[in-house]
């Protein structure tokens, strides 16, 4: 099972084997707090396409293709998240972006629940 969940929210149990998905360490949140088991900023959009992004709503479609064109060239840490969801049933993507719906999270997670 893949969940995603906000850096900001608090970690529980549930969540299994935590992994931060984003290139940036979030701001304010401590290693202690941020509870993570993995940190891939390698599967991370690339800083262009990130910046380009800037969490608006309205490039999110364009956004979604661009990061999934991305991630074929990651087939490696797709295959690596795959293995660690094996390995421990129930994974957490974590992500730092304030909106709740419009993040690389949600793609990986799309992208990832499709293999």
């Amino acid at each position: 099972m893949i969940k995603i969940k906000r850096s900001y929210e608090p970690a529980y149990e549930d969540d299994g084997f935590r992994i931060l998905v984003d290139k940036l360490w979030p701001r304010g949140v401590s290693k202690d707090k941020a509870n993570l088991n993995l940190w891939m900023k390698e599967i991370a959009p690339s800083d262009d396409l990130r910046k380009w992004f800037a969490h608006d709503p309205g490039k999110w479609e364009e956004f979604q293709n661009k990061y999934k064109k991305e991630l074929k060239g990651k087939k490696k840490y797709i295959t690596r998240i795959k293995e660690i969801e094996k390995e421990n049933s129930t994974i957490t993507l974590v992500y730092s972006a304030k909106d709740k719906d419009h993040n690389n999270a949600i793609v990986l997670e799309n992208v990832l629940n499709k293999l």
